[in-house]
């Protein structure tokens, strides 16, 4: 099979903001404890952080981390999670149906950020409370002293604010599932007000308004413009949540997904510009992608009640797994003009790309190394590659290209990167890449994962499906040329 892509400076989508790069913790399962935060591990610090995870994040290089929730969020008391450990209660937890012992909280998320170099994305609880609850989170967190809750924090060991820049404004408010669950006329009117003190608190900040909670939602529509419509001018952000599965063990329509993502996307741009149409506003509401990923391989899997932290939503990652996260991503850098924040969900444990062992190892997941990739050597701008390739038809789409590509270019340090998916099971495809007026630049890196069978997985004996490298491509001219495996993951660097 044979594929060509063209590449040009002046095919530039938009700047890529690194918080496009961002995941999610949250108090479910053992994202947070015997995942991040493991006292006694044999890897814990002082602290009771986990170094080997904090190892394994800082090389996937993530910017920004969601936090606390997530459904965990709409009934938490954030009061609950400050000051001495002993003396914070332990709270029947409605959203996953468990305990939390609060061992864990606001100031011990901001002190691993730190440790993980990412900043924290902050989510508010406007569903069992409100704005007044919001803006005293904001005030404890970010003002420097001399009132009672930024006093309250330095009292609790923290002199300096933590200085929280994005906030949610709750989560997934439109779902049944959700505490304080809301129409979407009462989730406006909550969050305008919300966002409105918690700016009045600290002008700095930036907030995040609830889309619907995915693109099959009954609401998905008319909750964006109904919500838009009252608090456009008080919030930044619209959020967008999305999660695929394979239950049909169809891979050609798994990896077709992206498509109906691409989609989803693209009408939630057109509901925003809608509403700022019909606002007559000069401002731009751009989007925060900060819930997607592949989950289905554990819905169902049994846990005891009103235990604490018992494993929930431990997904163990395929090989086409892998190929779909890749996949996502080059959909999300197609849109990074209006993209702006993206959270892979979740980090650790819980449908993520590590994996621990209470009390003993860790591993990278299948999907660890696409993101890595893409958010160590996807930096600067993005290019949109005019691409001519073959297509094939599934169960749901038609007209499914073959070859998945996006390409960057960081002008600064004089480098590129091209990202392709093949998504053929038993064809390889011969790429030329036309890299016009990208004269001087050659290959220095060829990274793939192929060969792997589609259900191969990682475990903490074996990483079994990991990138290998691969003579870098042939060069003629502005013509490169490389040959991408069947149903691969492929990473080309070049540099100047």
């Amino acid at each position: 099979m044979k594929a060509k892509i063209t590449l040009a400076k002046e095919f530039r989508i938009g700047n890529i903001d690194k918080r496009i790069y961002g995941s999610f913790i949250e108090h479910l399962g053992r994202a947070v404890y015997g995942g991040i935060y493991e006292p006694g591990h044999p890897t814990a610090d002082e602290n009771g952080l986990r170094r080997d995870v904090i190892d394994l994040v800082k090389k996937l290089n993530v910017p920004i981390v969601r936090y606390p929730g997530g459904n965990f969020v709409s009934g938490y008391n954030w009061e609950d999670g400050v000051g001495p450990v002993e003396q914070r209660p332990k709270r029947l937890e409605l959203a996953w149906g468990v305990t939390e012992p609060n061992y864990f909280g606001t100031n011990e998320f901001a002190e691993w950020c730190k440790k993980a170099n990412a900043e924290c994305m902050m989510a508010v609880n406007l569903g069992t409370r409100g704005p007044d609850a919001a803006r005293n989170l904001v005030e404890y967190c970010n003002h420097k002293s001399g009132s009672y809750w930024s006093d309250l924090r330095r009292s609790h060991g923290y002199e300096e604010p933590h200085n929280i820049k994005l906030w949610c404004l709750g989560n997934e408010m439109d779902g049944g599932w959700q505490m304080g669950a809301k129409t979407a006329f009462e989730y406006g009117r909550t969050a305008l007000e919300a966002s409105k003190l918690m700016k009045w608190t600290d002008p700095t900040i930036e907030t995040v308004l609830c889309g619907s909670s995915s693109r099959n939602m009954h609401t998905f529509g008319s909750w964006e413009a109904e919500t838009l419509e009252i608090a456009y001018d008080g919030i930044d952000y619209v959020s967008l949540h999305q999660y695929y599965g394979n239950h049909e063990d169809d891979a050609a329509n798994f990896l077709a997904r992206t498509l109906e993502f691409d989609d989803f996307i693209y009408s939630v741009i057109c509901i925003c510009d809608y509403v700022k149409a019909k606002k007559r506003s000069k401002k731009t509401i751009n989007l925060s992608f900060d819930e997607w990923n592949v989950w289905y391989h554990s819905n169902n899997a049994p846990y005891e009640k009103w235990s604490v932290a018992p494993p929930q939503l431990e997904d163990i990652y395929n090989f086409e797994d892998a190929l779909l996260v890749g996949s996502l991503l080059i959909t999300l850098l197609r849109h990074c003009d209006r993209i702006k924040i993206a959270c892979l969900a979740q980090l650790v444990n819980v449908i993520a790309p590590i994996f621990t062992q209470t009390g003993g190892g860790v591993f990278e997941q299948t999907i660890y190394f696409p993101f890595m990739h893409l958010s160590n050597y996807g930096r600067g701008s993005a290019l949109l590659p005019l691409i001519d390739c073959p297509r094939y038809d599934s169960r749901d789409f038609t007209d499914v290209p073959y070859l998945e590509s996006i390409a960057t270019y960081d002008e600064e340090n004089e480098e590129m990167a091209i990202f392709c998916v093949n998504k053929s099971l038993d064809e390889s495809v011969v790429l030329d890449v036309n890299l016009m007026d990208f004269g001087g630049y050659k290959p220095v890196e060829f990274l793939s994962m192929d060969g792997y069978d589609k259900k191969a997985e990682n475990t903490f004996n074996a990483v079994n499906v990991r990138p290998h490298g691969n003579p870098v491509p042939a060069l003629d001219g502005t013509t490169l040329t490389a040959e991408l495996k069947p149903f691969s993951w492929n990473v080309i660097r070049l540099k100047k």
